[in-house]
């Protein structure tokens, strides 16, 4: 009997009722068989792990050989609020480091202007100068530690920070490892958090690109980011299809640059959500390492493997979280970090239960940093590679996902590209789409969330303890801030800002003042201030 025939005889048994979608809003069948995958070919489409095209995998080993990163998400308050976090997840057992910064900081505006007041410290921590990242990473050496930064607008200033600091601490920039956020075309996309126009974001970019290819070889430029693509509502296929176009974009404006692809590709990797569709997250890593393989030696024309492999960073999904019943948090982070771990990430960051309410307590980010240990201890599941390969529905999935993220490829090229489609609000409107139609199946209750429109308790205010930052944080910064500037020289000052502006009028590489300025002790809004002279502002398209 075929799949057909053996469907039709048992349809009168599924329950009336059922959903049976993903996240996607892709119907999944009851049953996968070797007909769902006729023409499957193992050493194209899949190979051995650490073999073109690394849908396995992009080590021969995995996790077997090297458990993934620990890098779990922390930045509230003041630097040193943020420091003793960050050595405490170190004591912990955490081994990665990932900052994240308060919305003045990630728009570009100084801790004491009129725009912050506020917001200093609320969603991150607040870094203004050179004397804040040197509280934020004290008596930690950054030879020693990977550290990722949350950082897009004013990336190249937090990067010339980053720099800085490690040569006051007597550490060879050639040394740090780490992880640059970077990517500006998202933040057009979905996270809107820009300072400038699109086009000139980018030559930002390929500059930062081009320093780091030539000063900081073992840190990643960009992390081309899916995750708040997701997390602003789009689907996995469209988190897939406009993550990866926008690292499509990134390598063409290097090779415009005159870089050659080898040069820089290695030094790319990407971060991805993770959301509760199990089987859908898995094949979504899996299809993604195929098709960055496949364009990168296909139309690019890399050489080197490594250019070839997408290396990438997990975050579990936010926008999963809930205000209800937190505690079912836990499980949700706890299934989406084992999704994550199977689908073979590099690096990993597990929500805390208290996400939905405030920054997380010390508590609940202890409880997201075992989680992930438990993972990695307990389950065995770091035994094996890609242990769900071979699978009929994984590897299905996997396919369809390649096959509707090369049609939005399509696409995003009738468009002209990633640019022109953002200024068209062409990804704008798909998220904005699908996040409406999910929205409308959970107040339809066809997409079921626990605790939210099913099992619910009746009264589902929560009683744990969450993290407050207090008033007191933002006046210490802006007193220590107002303080430093009162101090320095302001000749010095005055004669970088002066070069980044001749710099940003000409076509010198950027990061070079901007990276004298931060040691002249500009600050990160003095910077940002200059560059927006020359470069202006943006205001994005409405769609509707």
């Amino acid at each position: 009997m075929n799949k057909k025939e053996w469907i039709e005889n048992n349809k009168k048994s599924e329950r009336p009722d059922g959903y049976f979608k993903n996240l996607s809003e892709k119907d999944i069948d009851v049953l996968y068989t070797p007909e769902d995958i006729q023409g499957f070919d193992y050493e194209k489409d899949l190979a051995n792990p650490g073999e073109y095209p690394y849908t396995r995998g992009v080590h021969y080993n995995m996790h077997r050989g090297r458990l993934w990163t620990m890098r779990q998400f922390a930045g509230f308050g003041t630097p040193e609020e943020t420091n003793e976090r960050f050595r405490y997840l170190l004591s912990q057992g955490q081994t990665g480091l990932s900052t994240a910064f308060d919305m003045p900081t990630l728009m570009g505006y100084d801790s004491d202007h009129a725009m912050s007041e506020g917001e200093v410290g609320k969603e991150g921590v607040a870094v203004s100068s050179i004397e804040d990242m040197e509280i934020l990473f004290k008596d930690i050496p950054l030879d020693k530690v990977s550290t990722s930064m949350t950082i897009n607008g004013p990336a190249a200033i937090l990067l010339a920070l980053y720099v800085a600091v490690a040569e006051k601490q007597g550490v060879d920039p050639k040394l740090l490892r780490g992880t640059l956020q970077a990517d500006i075309l998202k933040e057009y996309i979905a996270q809107k958090e820009w300072i400038y126009p699109p086009r000139p974001s980018m030559r930002i970019i390929t500059d930062m690109i081009e320093y780091c290819k030539d000063n900081l070889p073992q840190f990643n430029s960009i992390s081309i980011s899916g995750y708040h693509i997701r997390e602003a509502g789009s689907t996995a296929v469209q988190e897939l299809a406009f993550t990866l176009a926008d690292g499509f974009a990134y390598i063409e404006a290097g090779m415009k640059k005159g870089m050659d692809v080898d040069d820089f590709a290695p030094r790319l990797s990407f971060f991805f959500n993770c959301h509760n569709d199990f089987f859908e997250e898995i094949a979504k890593f899996r299809a993604a390492r195929r098709i960055w393989a496949k364009t990168l030696k296909e139309k690019y024309g890399a050489k080197n493997p490594k250019s070839m492999m997408l290396r990438f960073h997990t975050q579990t999904a936010g926008c999963s979280l809930t205000a209800q019943q937190p505690e079912n948090n836990i499980v949700r982070t706890a299934i989406q970090a084992l999704a994550a771990v199977m689908g073979g990430t590099q690096s990993l960051h597990t929500n805390s239960m208290d996400e939905a309410l405030a920054l997380p307590t010390e508590k609940a980010v202890r409880i997201a940093l075992r989680t992930q240990q438990i993972i990695a201890c307990e389950t065995g599941v770091t035994h094996t590679v890609d242990p769900l390969g071979g699978s009929y529905f994984v590897e299905a999935m996997t396919n369809q996902i390649e096959e509707e993220a090369n049609e939005y490829f399509r696409k995003i090229d009738e468009f002209g590209g990633v640019i022109e489609a953002i200024e068209e609000g062409f990804f704008q409107k798909e998220i904005m789409d699908a996040s409406f139609q999910f929205q409308r199946d959970v107040e339809n209750k066809k997409r079921l969330i626990v605790g939210v429109n099913c099992y619910e308790e009746g009264n589902e205010d929560s009683d744990i303890e969450i993290l407050k930052v207090h008033k007191s944080s933002e006046d210490k910064q802006v007193k220590r801030l107002k303080e430093f500037k009162a101090k320095r020289n302001q000749d010095d000052v005055d004669k970088a800002l002066n070069e980044i502006k001749k710099a940003a009028e000409g076509s010198e590489n950027l990061m070079y003042p901007i990276v004298k300025a931060v040691k002249s002790n500009a600050t990160l809004g003095e910077i940002s201030d200059t560059i927006k002279v020359i470069f202006g502002g943006y205001r994005e398209k409405a769609v509707f």
